[in-house]
C-alpha cells in the first residue's frame, strides 16, 4: 500500500485540528459558564478538560480520516460499479498500534481518575467542620442544621468553612447536584452517603434532582414551584444571621436535630428494647445483626461487645461500650466508607445509650 502526498497533507491537516482543540480545552474559560464554587471544582474539571481535549482530538483524527479516504478513494466513473477496493489483511504494524495507542490513553485516564477519586473521598471532619443533613423528597429538598431545629428549606454555607454533608432520601432515590461545586451524589432511603468541600465562592447556586423520582421529577430543581430553594454560600457574617434568624424561627419545632455532645456519652440507663428500634430505624441499613465478616455496608454487629474473636472497631480502637459510644457520636470514615455523626443520624445522647445497651444484649 502506497501512502501518497495527499495522505500526508490530510494528516498534517487532522493532527493541526486535534491540536488546536486539544489547546482550547486547556485554556477554554469553562469557568465562566459554570463557575467553580467549592475547593473540589478544579480538581474535577482537571478531568473535564482531559476528556474533552482527548474525546475531541480523537473526533478530529476519525472524521478527518472517514473525509479524506471517503474522496480520495471513491468509485470513478470508469470503474465498475462492483469494483473491489484495495484489500488489506494482517497488517501486524496497524494492528500493534491501534491496540497500542487505546490502552496507553486508558491506563493514564485510570491513574487521573483513581487519583482524583482519592482526593475527593470523603474524610473526618476537623474542628471547625460544618456538619449539614441533606434529605430528598418527592419533590423538594430540605436541610437539618445542628443547633436549629426542624428543616429548613434553603443551604446556606459559610465561605471558607469545611463542610461535611450526608445525604439521604424520605421516600425514593433522589440525585443530589450542585453543578457549580461539580459534586453529585445519589439519596437513597435508609441510607447516607456523605462527600466533603470547602465552599470558596460567595453566591447564590442551582441545585437539582439527577435521577427520575416520580412524575414531577423535572420540578425538583431551584425555582420551581415545588422545589423554590437554592444553595447560598455567604460570608461568615451573613451566615451567622441567617442561622440566627433560622434558630429563632424554628425554635418552636419539635423535631430537633441534637447538636453532638462535647463530652462522654453517659451510657447508664440504656434500654435494650429502646436501643433495638433505633437499631431498625437508623443501623440495619449498614449493619447486620450477624458475624463481623457479614458486611452490608459496615460490618455486623452481633456479638460486638463479647465475641473475643470479634477485631478492633474501625478507629482502631477495642470494642468496649465507650468506644462503641464514642464512634457513634463523631462518626468514622474509614475504607468501609463512611459512619455518620450523632448530628447526621439526629441522635440524642439518651439514643446513643440504648443503642449501646442494646448491642450489650448481643451475646
Amino acid at each position: 500500500m502506497h501512502l501518497d502526498r495527499g495522505f500526508w497533507t490530510a494528516t498534517a491537516v487532522i493532527a493541526i485540528l486535534a491540536l488546536a482543540a486539544i489547546a482550547w480545552w486547556i485554556v477554554a474559560p469553562i469557568q465562566s459558564l459554570m463557575p467553580e464554587a467549592v475547593d473540589r471544582a478544579a480538581q474535577i474539571d482537571l478531568l473535564f478538560r482531559f476528556l474533552a481535549a482527548s474525546g475531541t482530538a480523537l473526533l478530529a483524527i476519525v472524521l478527518g480520516y472517514l473525509i479524506y479516504f471517503v474522496a480520495r478513494y471513491r468509485r470513478r466513473p470508469d470503474q465498475a460499479e462492483d469494483a473491489i477496493g484495495l484489500q488489506i489483511h494482517d497488517h501486524h504494524k496497524l494492528e500493534f498500534w491501534w491496540t497500542l495507542l487505546p490502552t496507553l490513553f486508558i491506563v493514564v485516564l485510570a491513574i487521573i481518575s483513581v487519583k482524583l477519586f482519592l482526593e475527593i473521598e470523603p474524610v473526618n471532619a476537623q474542628g471547625n467542620t460544618l456538619v449539614v443533613e441533606g434529605l430528598g423528597h418527592q419533590w423538594f429538598y430540605t436541610f437539618r442544621y445542628p443547633g436549629i431545629h426542624g428543616e429548613v428549606k434553603e443551604m446556606h454555607l459559610p465561605a471558607g468553612q469545611p463542610v461535611t454533608l450526608h445525604v439521604s432520601s424520605y421516600d425514593v432515590i433522589h440525585s443530589f447536584w450542585i453543578p457549580d461545586m461539580r459534586l453529585k451524589v445519589d439519596m437513597v432511603p435508609g441510607l447516607i452517603n456523605t462527600f466533603t468541600f470547602t465552599p470558596t465562592r460567595i453566591g447564590r447556586y442551582e441545585l437539582l434532582c439527577t435521577e427520575f423520582c416520580g412524575t414531577l421529577h423535572g420540578d425538583m430543581r431551584s425555582g420551581t414551584s415545588n422545589d423554590p430553594a437554592y444553595v447560598y454560600i455567604d460570608p461568615p457574617d451573613k451566615y451567622k444571621a441567617w442561622y440566627d434568624s433560622m434558630q429563632k424561627a424554628n425554635a418552636n419545632a419539635s423535631d430537633a436535630v441534637q447538636v453532638a455532645s462535647a463530652g462522654a456519652v453517659n451510657l447508664s440507663g440504656g434500654n435494650p428494647a429502646a436501643g433495638k428500634a433505633l437499631f431498625v430505624q437508623k443501623c440495619s441499613a449498614c449493619h447486620a445483626l450477624a458475624p463481623f465478616d457479614q458486611k452490608v455496608v459496615g460490618p455486623g454487629l452481633k456479638g460486638v461487645l463479647h465475641d473475643p474473636a470479634h477485631p478492633n472497631l474501625v478507629n482502631g480502637e477495642k470494642a468496649t461500650p465507650d468506644d462503641v459510644a464514642k464512634i457513634l457520636q463523631n462518626g468514622f470514615t474509614g475504607p468501609m466508607g463512611t459512619m455518620p455523626n450523632q448530628t447526621a443520624n439526629a441522635l440524642t445522647d439518651k439514643d446513643i445509650a440504648n443503642l449501646v445497651a442494646f448491642l450489650d444484649s448481643l451475646k
